[in-house]
C-alpha cells in the first residue's frame, strides 16, 4: 500500500508540474518574426557596387607572413570609395591594421565598430570565380563578401553619409580592423595596444560574430538578431603515441595508431566533459519560445522543467547548439608513417578544443590530459586561450544594441547566444566590458553554407539595412 501511495504521489507531482508548464505555454502570446529588407533597389545596388570593389581586392591573409603591402592595396581601395573617412578621420595604419578615430562632442563612453579586413583561401570550383565581386541573382559574390567586408562596409559608408552631412558624433568613435582575424593573428591586438597607449576604454565595441540569422534553430522560422555575449576558449592540441616500429608484415598490438585510434573512438562516445546550460544560453531560448511551434514553445518557455531533457537532447538535434553547452574537442589532423608497410615509431593527431566557461582552460586541459594518459598518449598544448568575460545582457550597451535593432530592423527579434567560434573581438576584452559579437546582415542557409566554403555572397537587399544600423548605433551612444 505505502509502495503504490508513493507511485501515485510521484505520479500526481509529475502531472501537476506537466500542467503547470502547458498552461504557461498556453498563457504565453505567439509572436512571429516579421522583419524583411524594405525594398531600396536603387541604394541596394549602390552599395553592392561598393562591396563588389572590395571583394575584388584579394586579401587572403597566411599565417605568420608579412602581407603588409596587399592589404596597403585593400587600403587603397577604401580610399576611393569612402573619401570623407579618409580625409576628416584621424587614420592609424599599424602593419596592414587600420584603426580611425572620429572625434565626438565627448569622450566619455567611446564607440568601437570592428571587422577584418582579410579571408581564407579560396579552392574549388565556383559559380562565380571567388574574387570576381559579382553582382548577379539579387546577390554579391565572392571570398569575403560575407566574412565579413560587408560590415566593413556597411560602417564605413555610415560614417561617410554622417560626415558628408556635417554630422559630429554625440561619443568618439573607432573604426576598427585588423588584417590576421582569420588565423587567429596578432593585428587586432596591436590596435588593442594603440588604444592602451592612447588612455582610451570603450564603452562599447561592435565586432562581427553574430547576425540576422534565418532561422536560428529547427522549427523558429523567420530573421534573428543573434547578439554574440561571449566566446568560448580554444585550444590546438597534438596527442603522440610511440613505439620501437617495425615491419608491416609482422604487426604487434597497441601500435601508436591503434592507441591513438581508441583514444578518438573514446573521446567521441563518453562525455567527458559536463554539460551545463550557461546563463546566456538560457535566456536565448526564453526569447525565442513565442517565436517557436506549440511544443518547442512549452520546453523552451518552461526551462525549469525541462532543461535537463534539453541538456541531453540538444547535442542529438544540433551540433551548434550543443557546443553551446559543454567543452567541445574536435580531431583535425593525423600523422603515422610515411610507407604504407611501416609501422610507426611515433604518430599523432591533433584537436581543436573550445573551452565553455563552466569548465574553462585549466580544467578542460587536466581533463584531456588524464584521459590520454589512460590510452598511454602524451599530450602538448599548441595553443590556448580561455573563455572570454559575458558581456552583462541586463546592463545599458547591450541594451542600446538591443533597441538598435529594434528600430533599425522593425520586426525582428533580437536574443543573446554564444559564440561558439572566435573573433578579433576577444582581444578587446582587455579594456572594454561591454563587447558585442553581430554584424548586421541576413545570413540565410546558403551565406552560412558559403561561409569558408563555395560559392560565398551576401544578398544586397540587406545592406541600406546594416548601414543604418550603424549611423542609429553611433547617435545613440
Amino acid at each position: 500500500m505505502t509502495a503504490l501511495w508513493i507511485l501515485l504521489t510521484i505520479f500526481g507531482l509529475l502531472a501537476a508540474l506537466l500542467l503547470a508548464a502547458l498552461i504557461r505555454a498556453l498563457l504565453t502570446p505567439t509572436k512571429s518574426s516579421s522583419y524583411a529588407p524594405a525594398p531600396d533597389e536603387k541604394e541596394a545596388l549602390r552599395l553592392a557596387e561598393k562591396l563588389s570593389a572590395m571583394v575584388r581586392c584579394e586579401t587572403v591573409s597566411v599565417p605568420e607572413k608579412d602581407l603588409r603591402d596587399k592589404f596597403l592595396a585593400f587600403h587603397q581601395v577604401l580610399e576611393g570609395l569612402f573619401p570623407l573617412v579618409h580625409e576628416r578621420l584621424e587614420k592609424t595604419e599599424i602593419d596592414g591594421n587600420l584603426l580611425f578615430y572620429w572625434k565626438g562632442r565627448s569622450s566619455d563612453r567611446p564607440l568601437v565598430l570592428m571587422s577584418h579586413q582579410d579571408v581564407v583561401p579560396a579552392e574549388g570550383e565556383w559559380l562565380h570565380a571567388p574574387f570576381s565581386g559579382d553582382i548577379a541573382e539579387g546577390k554579391v559574390w565572392g571570398r569575403g563578401a560575407s566574412d565579413t567586408k560587408c560590415s566593413v562596409m556597411a560602417f564605413f559608408e555610415a560614417a561617410e553619409q554622417l560626415l558628408r552631412e556635417g554630422y559630429t558624433p554625440p561619443q568618439d568613435v573607432y573604426l576598427s580592423s585588423s588584417c590576421t582575424e582569420e588565423w587567429a593573428g596578432p593585428g587586432c591586438q596591436k590596435l588593442v595596444d594603440e588604444l592602451k597607449r592612447r588612455g582610451v576604454r570603450p564603452w562599447l565595441v561592435v565586432d562581427e560574430g553574430g547576425g540576422i540569422i534565418t532561422e536560428p534553430i529547427g522549427g523558429i522560422h523567420g530573421n534573428f538578431a543573434m547578439l554574440g555575449v561571449f566566446e568560448k576558449g580554444k585550444a590546438d592540441i597534438t596527442f603522440t603515441a610511440r613505439s620501437n616500429g617495425g615491419h608491416a608484415s609482422t604487426p604487434r598490438k597497441h601500435s601508436p595508431l591503434a592507441k591513438l585510434a581508441d583514444f578518438v573512438h573514446y573521446m567521441e562516445h563518453h562525455d567527458v566533459f559536463r554539460r551545463r546550460m550557461p546563463p546566456e544560453v538560457a535566456a536565448m531560448f526564453a526569447h525565442l519560445a513565442p517565436y517557436a511551434s506549440f511544443p518547442l514553445k512549452m520546453v523552451f518557455g518552461n526551462l525549469w522543467l525541462f532543461r535537463p531533457l534539453l541538456l541531453r537532447a540538444l547535442p542529438l538535434i544540433s551540433a551548434q547548439a550543443g557546443a553551446m553547452l559543454r567543452t567541445t574537442v574536435a580531431f583535425t589532423m593525423a600523422r603515422g608513417s610515411d610507407a604504407c608497410n611501416v609501422m610507426p615509431q611515433e604518430a599523432s593527431v591533433s584537436a581543436n578544443v573550445r573551452f565553455i566557461p563552466h569548465q574553462g582552460m585549466e580544467e578542460s586541459l587536466d581533463i584531456l590530459r588524464k584521459t590520454s594518459h589512460m590510452f598511454g598518449l602524451e599530450m602538448r598544448v599548441d595553443h590556448a586561450a580561455d573563455f572570454t568575460p559575458a558581456t552583462d545582457i541586463h546592463g545599458e550597451a547591450y541594451r542600446t544594441v538591443e533597441k538598435t535593432v529594434a528600430e533599425a530592423f522593425p520586426g525582428c527579434p533580437a536574443c543573446p547566444y554564444v559564440m561558439t567560434g572566435a573573433t578579433d573581438a576577444r582581444f578587446y576584452q582587455e579594456i572594454c566590458a561591454n563587447v558585442v559579437r553581430f554584424a548586421p546582415v541576413i545570413y540565410g542557409p546558403e551565406q552560412m553554407k558559403g561561409m569558408h566554403g563555395l560559392n560565398e555572397n551576401i544578398e544586397y537587399a540587406c545592406l541600406p539595412g546594416a548601414v543604418d544600423f550603424y549611423k542609429r548605433l553611433i547617435a545613440a551612444c
